[in-house]
């Protein structure tokens, strides 16, 4: 049993985009709108399976703008730099 989240990049009738987190083992579905919000739900919901995650799938709607995938793809590497100084921090 492989442990796969799939993750779509949406936008919302104000324009702002979002991330629809759906667990495909258990068909559990969030929404978040932010990147802290999203990490978060992944955590969350990887804790059930004890923290394995096999793989997340990424798509996103036709209406998502360049300039909104500019935006995620900078706060993912926010993020990122963020869990590495913790690494570093925790050796």
């Amino acid at each position: 049993m492989s442990v796969i989240f799939e993750s779509c990049i949406k936008v919302d009738e104000n324009g702002e985009w979002f991330i629809e987190l759906l667990d495909t083992l258990s068909q559990k579905v969030a929404t978040c709108q932010t990147m802290d919000e999203y990490a978060q739900k992944v955590e969350e919901f990887g804790a059930v399976y004890g923290g394995q995650i096999d793989e997340v799938k990424w798509s996103k709607d036709d209406n998502v703008s360049p300039h909104a995938m500019d935006e995620i793809r900078l706060e993912m590497s926010k993020q990122q730099q963020e869990l590495e100084k913790q690494k570093e921090e925790s050796l």
